[in-house]
């Protein structure tokens, strides 16, 4: 009687090449989602060093939240002087001096607290145009690595310009172009001195400040400003 052939186990099948996902296909998608996570970023800072930003990330925000805003683009050719001088002068006095970040600054805030704040316009134009407002970490650290990319390609010009377009002076009022006639019933291009420092003077809190009226911290704006002028530390954006 004839022996029964014993069958041999089957291989199990392989799974379809296309449904593969092996440790390398892993790191190579892993590698390419950085590389565009970090070269889009990159691109997009460098793209805005000659094209105005359409919207900011803060701006689309307040206006869902408000259902408006006024925010009317001006080119700094078309800003009296004095209207960045000011402003600079607020916020940033050294802006002609640093490459993104003021040292000694940052060592005076580490040595006093938090009350005393370190940003400069750079790292405000940054958070203003490329990221989302707070203090979490993941912030902080984009912006450190986006503010010397920014520094880099864009003139200093080019950053106080969209400094001075970005900035929140009133809520849900954005740059001197919609401030000049939402305070004082004039275009940026004729504010005066007085009325550039007193828009200056809202900053850091302008929904808490008002620019209606002079007050002593516009009026020392307005001397820092021909100070900045007079030393030379306005001379980056003013050449």
């Amino acid at each position: 009687m004839a022996k029964a052939k014993r069958k041999t186990p089957s291989k199990p099948k392989a799974a379809p090449r296309g449904r593969r996902l092996t440790r390398h296909g892993l790191r190579r998608w892993f590698l390419r989602g950085l590389v565009v996570a970090v070269v889009l970023p990159v691109l997009y800072v460098m793209a805005l060093a000659f094209v105005n930003p359409p919207i900011t990330p803060y701006v689309w925000s307040e206006r869902a939240r408000l259902g408006e805003v006024r925010w009317d683009w001006v080119d700094l050719e078309d800003m009296p002087p004095h209207v960045a001088r000011s402003f600079v002068a607020a916020e940033d006095a050294n802006f002609c001096l640093h490459w993104g970040f003021d040292m000694g600054a940052i060592r005076l805030a580490l040595e006093e607290g938090a009350n005393r704040g370190a940003s400069t316009i750079s790292q405000q134009v940054v958070k203003n145009v490329f990221l989302w407002h707070g203090r979490s970490w993941p912030r902080k650290a984009l912006e450190a690595v986006l503010t010397p990319v920014m520094e880099a390609t864009w003139s200093k010009r080019r950053i106080i310009e969209v400094y001075l377009n970005v900035a929140e002076l009133d809520e849900g009022v954005f740059g001197v172009g919609a401030a000049g006639p939402w305070y004082f019933g004039v275009e940026a291009g004729a504010l005066s001195a007085a009325q550039a420092a007193r828009l200056a003077a809202v900053l850091p809190a302008p929904k808490v400040r008002s620019a209606k009226e002079a007050s002593t911290r516009s009026r020392s704006i307005a001397d820092g400003a021909a100070t900045i002028r007079a030393d030379g530390r306005a001379a980056c954006f003013e050449s």
